[in-house]
């Protein structure tokens, strides 16, 4: 990326989403502060907001680097576990620069997750149809799209059904959940759900399968949502799980049932909601946190991601470990 198409390409981003510190859904509640379970909090690794390496989605790897997407910049890239950045693709740029990509107007890369074959899975958006989509980076090989996905929509949100062998895309403009099978192929509308829907500004956003579902957060809207997968990849009604959760971004499962850490990315937070919806604060401004995008663990070791998209100061890994993991 040449000097100044980044630094376009930065100042379109950090104005198309200064709009995140003042999205807070009508009578939400702030979360409360309790005794943190996290220990050895601490920034792992910084990155270049000039480049445009704004952090949006991590997947963990087992030696314990992360694959993460820089939104500003269209790139997948590994983090060793020494904080060392390697940029592993740039994702073709759009023919009008992504000036016509919902919302936002910038091209951005999205969610992220890989399999044990060491294939990467990363959602691209630009506001083109001949390239927003899903796309593939295998070993060895150039990135490829696997999936083509509406224009007019914003994919974010990416998660993996390894039993099925199904990933599942939420679109935060059109409120859409897609399903596609790992092998790529026509997408299909799984969940238009009400509650999918954005008030104004992004909708749908993280996704994770757990416990036989998918959980989908809602950033206009402030809620976590439990979707069943029913037999046959069918959706069944959403089940609200959590809200008054302003900003909430990506999230992940703790391993102690439906506990989950919680980015909020406006309030520069990260919460911990636990099975009957209650919320505490476990990480903040103070810990480094630089409008957090998503959550991540492995055993007892938490990522999360910062890409200072209204602080624009820090765009960050912070790393901490999980209090009494089992």
């Amino acid at each position: 990326m040449n000097e100044r198409r980044t630094k376009i390409t930065t100042s379109a981003v950090l104005a198309a989403v200064a709009v995140l510190a003042a999205v807070a859904p009508v009578g939400s509640a702030a979360a409360t502060t309790r005794p943190s379970p996290l220990a050895d909090v601490r920034i792992a690794a910084h990155f270049d907001l000039s480049a445009g390496q704004m952090p949006e989605n991590v997947a963990l790897l087992p030696d314990g680097s992360a694959d993460v997407t820089f939104a500003g910049g269209r790139q997948v890239a590994r983090v060793s576990a020494h904080g060392t950045t390697r940029v592993l693709a740039t994702l073709p740029a759009p023919a009008d620069g992504g000036v016509g990509t919902p919302v936002l107007g910038f091209p951005l890369t999205t969610g992220i997750v890989h399999t044990p074959d060491g294939t990467v899975y990363v959602l691209y958006a630009t506001g083109t149809a001949d390239l927003t989509g899903l796309w593939r980076l295998s070993p060895g090989q150039a990135p490829r799209r696997i999936a083509a996905l509406p224009a007019d929509g914003l994919p974010n949100g990416l998660a993996l059904d390894t039993r099925g062998k199904q990933l599942y895309i939420t679109d935060s403009v059109l409120g859409v959940v897609w399903t596609v099978p790992v092998t790529g192929g026509v997408p299909t509308a799984w969940s238009t759900a009400p509650e999918l829907a954005s008030a104004g500004f992004l909708g749908a956003n993280g996704a994770k399968v757990h416990g036989g579902a998918l959980w989908v957060s809602n950033l206009d809207r402030g809620t976590l949502l439990r979707i069943p997968i029913r037999p046959g990849n069918r959706a069944g009604a959403p089940q609200l799980r959590a809200s008054g959760l302003a900003g909430i971004d990506d999230f992940a499962f703790t391993g102690r049932g439906d506990d989950v850490l919680a980015a909020l990315n406006g309030p520069n937070g990260v919460v911990r909601i636990t099975s009957d919806g209650s919320s505490s604060t476990v990480l903040d401004a103070a810990d480094g946190l630089q409008n957090p995008t998503s959550v991540a663990l492995r055993g007892d070791e938490v990522y999360v991601l910062s890409a200072a998209y209204t602080t624009a100061t820090d765009p960050n890994l912070l790393r901490a470990r999980l209090r009494g993991h089992r």
